[in-house]
C-alpha cells in the first residue's frame, strides 16, 4: 500500500494469524533471493539484501530459512528463477492500483491478477497507465518512545539527506528520494535509531475518494491479490 497505508499493511502482516505465516515467509523469501542475485550474499555491500533480511527477522523468518534463500539468489543451491513484473490498473471509483509480482511463471500471475481485479469492480491496463500518479520515495519508520526526541530525529534525518518527517499514528515517517534512502537508513542507524521499517515505496500524488460500497470491493480486490503468493506489494491512491 502507499505511504502510511503500506506501514499498516506491514503491521498488518505482522499480526497475521500462523495459517498465513507461510505464504509471508514465500514472499519474504523471495525479496531475498532478488537481493542476492542481483547484489551478491554480503549483508555488508547489499543494502537492498540486509533490508530484506531485516525485514524477515522482524516476522520471526527462521535463521535456516533465510539463508537458503540467500544461497539460491548466489546460485550456492539449485532454484528457480524469478522475474519481476508490474502490473497496473483501475479499482473501483477509479482508483489507481499498481501490483508488483515476483513469478516463476508471468502467464499464470497475469491470469491470476486479471481475474481479481475483474472479480472485484476493476480492470487491468496497460503498462505506464497509472505508473505517473505515484512518486517512488524512500519511506523509514521509527516508533515513538520517550528516548527518541522529535526534533532532534527530525534534524539528524535532514542532516543525512532525507526530505521531511511527518509524525503519524504513533511512527515518525522519514521521506528520501530513493537515491538517498541507503545513506538515510544507514547514518540514522549509526546514530542509534531503531528503524521499525525502511524501504523504498510507491506514493501516490493525488488520492481518490470512494463511496462505502466501492470501498468494500477495493478492500475485497486487495485482499485477493495479498493472498496470492507471487504479488509481492500493492499500491493505490484511494482516500484513507
Amino acid at each position: 500500500m502507499a505511504g502510511h497505508s503500506k506501514w499498516k499493511n506491514i503491521q498488518h502482516r505482522k499480526n497475521a494469524q500462523d495459517a498465513k505465516r507461510g505464504k509471508i515467509f514465500m514472499k519474504l523469501s523471495k525479496d531475498i533471493f532478488v537481493a542476492a542475485k542481483e547484489g551478491g550474499g554480503d549483508l555488508e555491500t547489499n543494502a537492498a539484501l540486509r533490508t530484506a533480511v531485516d525485514k524477515a527477522r522482524a516476522n520471526n523468518m527462521p535463521n535456516d530459512n533465510i539463508n537458503r534463500a540467500i544461497k539460491k539468489g548466489t546460485g550456492d543451491l539449485d532454484g528457480v528463477t524469478y522475474e519481476q513484473i508490474t502490473y497496473e490498473g483501475y479499482g473501483p471509483s477509479g482508483v489507481a492500483i499498481m501490483v508488483e509480482v515476483l513469478t516463476d511463471n508471468k502467464n499464470r500471475s497475469a491470469s491470476d491478477i486479471r481475474h481479481a481485479f475483474s472479480k472485484h469492480g476493476g480492470n487491468l491496463g496497460e503498462d505506464g497507465c497509472v505508473a505517473f500518479m505515484f512518486d517512488r520515495k524512500g519511506v523509514i519508520v521509527i516508533e515513538q518512545s520517550k528516548e527518541t526526541d522529535e526534533d532532534t530525529l527530525m534534524l539528524d534525518a535532514i542532516e543525512a539527506g532525507a526530505e521531511e518527517m511527518e509524525t503519524e499514528d504513533g511512527y515518525y515517517e522519514v521521506t528520501t528520494e530513493p537515491e538517498n534512502f541507503k545513506g538515510v537508513r544507514d547514518t540514522l542507524t549509526e546514530q542509534g535509531y531503531e528503524l521499525s521499517d525502511a524501504e523504498v515505496t510507491q506514493i501516490p500524488q493525488t488520492t481518490t475518494s470512494l463511496s462505502d460500497a466501492d470501498r468494500d470491493k477495493l478492500n475485497k480486490l486487495i485482499e485477493t491479490l495479498e493472498d496470492n503468493d507471487d504479488v509481492q506489494d500493492i499500491y493505490h491512491n484511494a482516500e484513507d
